[in-house]
């Protein structure tokens, strides 16, 4: 077995993502090599999708992602969107099913070159999430930062997109938020056993929504796709908008939209945007070391 594989950086409006190819191989990207890589700023990254040979009958391929810090991530729509415009690239295909630890997703590429992903459906129930109390509805639970009189944040809607999401409503600029001190706070409030991601919305219209996400174990992320789903669920949950809108990342390098639909038909959410290819090379799965392929450059690590 070679020490090295094939792998590719890309990014989902601005989501920074490293598609690795695992295939016919039995061994894992270590946590160890992703913090490795994560350490270098050529290779730094918000999610690791590393491609395995499929597990179960009719799945293209099963899918581990790995987040910055080396933990285990289960969801993340951005970096699934990478992984079918690399496979498509590859072998032509349009249509696509993945299984990860979050269940099976189906995913199909557009003429126009953007990207659809069935996220399946949202979890509402508090212990599914999962909270760490119980709460018979979720979409405004008891949790705020800052003083009780003048909260700076509050009442989040809370859902699991195969991840768990708290979603804070605002009324001015989402940027306008020092999001970067109380993204950690939240994340890992005792309200969240297994942390959450955070985000926070402004409802700017009946069908478009701007976002901002801390995300669970990679902290300030350009975008984040599981939190545009999650956002978009909880808007048309709670009357805010309708159950398609699009998703304003406004972290994203530079801003983008999401295309979220909340189906009628099968309470499915569909996410649609772009992906990008920035460049190639290969690494080594257990100590995180690298190329860029010679084409693009001789630089190693």
């Amino acid at each position: 077995m070679s020490a090295t594989v094939e792998f590719a950086k890309m990014n989902g409006l601005g989501n920074k993502i490293l598609v690795v190819d695992m295939r016919g191989r039995a061994d894992k990207v270590t946590p160890a090599a992703a913090i490795a890589l994560n350490a270098h700023p050529d290779t730094a990254f918000d999610q690791i999708m590393a491609i395995h040979d499929p597990r179960a009958q009719g799945t293209d391929a099963w899918i581990d992602i790995l987040n910055s810090d080396g933990s285990k991530a289960q969801a993340c729509g951005n970096g699934t969107r990478c992984v079918v415009q690399a496979l498509a690239a590859e072998t032509g295909n349009k249509v696509f099913t993945f299984q990860t630890v979050a269940g099976i997703l189906n995913a199909v590429e557009h003429d126009d070159g953007t990207i659809s992903v069935d996220m399946g459906k949202p979890v509402f129930d508090w212990d599914k999430i999962p909270l760490a109390e119980e709460f018979h509805d979720t979409s405004r639970i008891e949790l705020q930062i800052g003083p009780i009189d003048s909260p700076v944040l509050h009442s989040p809607s809370t859902v699991s997109m195969g991840n768990p999401h708290a979603v804070f409503w605002v009324d001015r600029d989402v940027m306008s938020f020092d999001l970067a001190r109380f993204g950690p706070l939240l994340e890992n409030h005792p309200m969240f056993p297994e942390r959450a991601n955070i985000t926070l919305a402004q409802i700017t219209s009946p069908a478009s929504i701007t976002t901002r996400t801390w995300e669970r174990s990679a902290g300030l992320t350009l975008a984040c796709g599981s939190a545009a789903c999650a956002t978009a669920v909880c808007a048309a949950r709670t009357g805010r908008t309708g159950r398609k809108v699009a998703i304003h990342v406004a972290s994203a390098k530079p801003p983008g939209i999401l295309s979220i639909e909340w189906r009628d038909r099968d309470d499915h959410v569909i996410m649609t945007g772009p992906a990008e290819w920035e460049w190639s090379g290969t690494l080594d799965p257990s100590t995180g070391s690298w190329a860029r392929d010679q084409a693009q450059g001789a630089e190693a690590r």
